[in-house]
């Protein structure tokens, strides 16, 4: 397994992150916790988990999702079974979404922050968080009441280090700045969708993400499946029916041609198209690792392969041909290229 730090901090992860939103619904218990021992075996030491993991339907409105805990129960309850599970693992869960209909039960009011922890703390039979992630910005919270309450967790011994997730860049230079005129650490990651069909965070999330030191998390890293060989897999009759892959009927019409010209460039260099989608973010400068979701040890097992695959210069350059970074100033890279 490889290594980086987490952004500017001095924590050691992997370079692979363990994503565990299947766990509880795709997933069963029992093979959570196989993919988690794997892992372990694996060197993956970074696990990503979020309060609300467990989605399930309200009670009240049945359109409405909100958070069960669940996932992190599960987690909580392979960590009580000894072993350093919980010492080997490098562990971060969000707070933000919905847990309840009552009010105060979500976004980042001090009271809400201090009442998720304390919970999530308990369903993940731990005294500490190392990674706390917003899962969203809050616009009606001032940033003087977030950090004052993310200090307070810290002071307390429950938090080491504090992460966002689906910011824009404007919202990641607000953040840092109020931390630092509290002389906070602040942010030391940004979660983000990026992969090869969805590259608007270069345009200000990436630059603004090096420039004050956060290690990037992407997720969605092969686009709902798109990017996974899913052409391939409609011939052979093996296409996902998950959520995700329904979804992304729409975007599989749109950029069928692109797709099949990735997977006949993936043939050509003789690797499979997941592996190649991960490898590409691998590369990409700021990038910490991008979120895996197995749903099986044999899913996880397979995506190590992408550790192993080295993209030259030629391959990136088609790959760019194929999905075309955002720029709309033509040549000049982010953040620049608004600029005339």
């Amino acid at each position: 397994m490889e290594y980086t730090y987490l952004g500017r901090s001095g924590l050691s992860v992997s370079r692979l992150v363990l994503g565990t939103m299947n766990f509880g619904g795709e997933t069963s218990e029992e093979d959570s916790q196989a993919i988690m021992d794997r892992a372990h075996e694996h060197g993956v030491n970074f696990f990503d988990t979020a309060n609300a993991y467990g989605f399930k339907l309200t009670s009240v409105d049945a359109s409405t999702v909100m958070g069960s805990g669940l996932t992190e129960q599960i987690i909580g309850r392979w960590f009580a079974t000894g072993g350093g599970r919980r010492e080997r693992t490098v562990l971060a869960t969000k707070v933000y979404m919905p847990m309840g209909t009552w009010p105060n039960e979500s976004h980042l009011s001090a009271l809400n922050i201090r009442r998720a922890v304390d919970a999530s703390l308990t369903r993940l039979r731990t005294d500490y968080i190392d990674v706390y992630q917003m899962h969203h910005v809050d616009r009606n919270t001032p940033w003087e009441e977030i950090w004052e309450a993310f200090s307070v967790l810290r002071q307390q011994g429950k938090v080491l280090y504090f992460g966002s997730s689906n910011f824009a860049g404007w919202h990641i230079a607000q953040a840092q700045e109020a931390a630092r005129s509290r002389h906070f650490l602040g942010l030391v990651s940004e979660q983000s969708v990026y992969n090869l069909m969805s590259r608007w965070i270069e345009l200000e999330v990436l630059p603004v993400a090096r420039h004050y030191g956060l290690g990037v998390i992407p997720y969605s890293p092969l686009s709902g499946g798109l990017l996974g060989g899913v052409l391939r897999k409609q011939q052979e009759g093996s296409a996902s029916r998950s959520i995700s892959a329904r979804f992304s009927v729409a975007a599989l019409a749109a950029r069928q041609e692109a797709i099949a010209a990735y997977e006949k460039l993936c043939t050509d260099l003789g690797q499979d198209p997941a592996h190649v989608g991960l490898a590409w973010l691998l590369t990409r400068d700021g990038v910490t690792g991008p979120i895996i979701g197995p749903r099986t040890v044999e899913h996880l097992d397979s995506s190590l392969r992408s550790l192993e695959i080295t993209l030259d210069d030629d391959t990136l350059a088609k790959l760019d041909q194929l999905f075309p970074p955002p720029a709309p100033n033509g040549a000049k890279p982010a953040p620049e290229a608004y600029v005339w």
